[in-house]
């Protein structure tokens, strides 16, 4: 923390020198005597473009056609085509899932054996 800290500190001085650095700049440039007036060329003037010509819209609106003049749309049929009917072939029968074992003998809880016969 204590190098965060000192980070700061030399960038808060850094930043203030440039400053001080500024100011003088800014007050040396005040204390000059001023420049004197330039006469600038005048410009060139702007040529002037021909005006293009632009189409005139029609007046009136087209035509449209008279429905009698139209193709008569095409009609559905009505009936519906018959289809052959698909037999499948029988499925086959799925192996079967071997069982999981639900309660495992833990042998090791089991009494030891005698060393001694009675």
């Amino acid at each position: 923390m204590a190098s965060f800290n000192s980070f700061i500190l030399a960038f808060f001085m850094a930043l203030t020198f440039s400053g001080i650095n500024v100011c003088l700049a800014a007050r040396q440039l005040q204390q000059l005597p001023p420049l004197p007036k330039t006469m600038l060329p005048p410009l060139p003037s702007i040529p002037t473009l021909p005006q293009p010509t632009i189409p005139t819209l029609p007046t009136t609106q087209p035509t449209l056609p008279q429905l009698g003049a139209l193709t008569p749309l095409p009609t559905i049929p009505s009936t519906i085509p018959s289809f052959p009917k698909v037999t499948l072939p029988p499925l086959t029968s799925m192996p079967s899932i071997p069982n999981i074992p639900t309660s495992i003998p833990i042998p090791f809880l089991s009494p030891a054996p005698a060393t001694t016969s009675p």
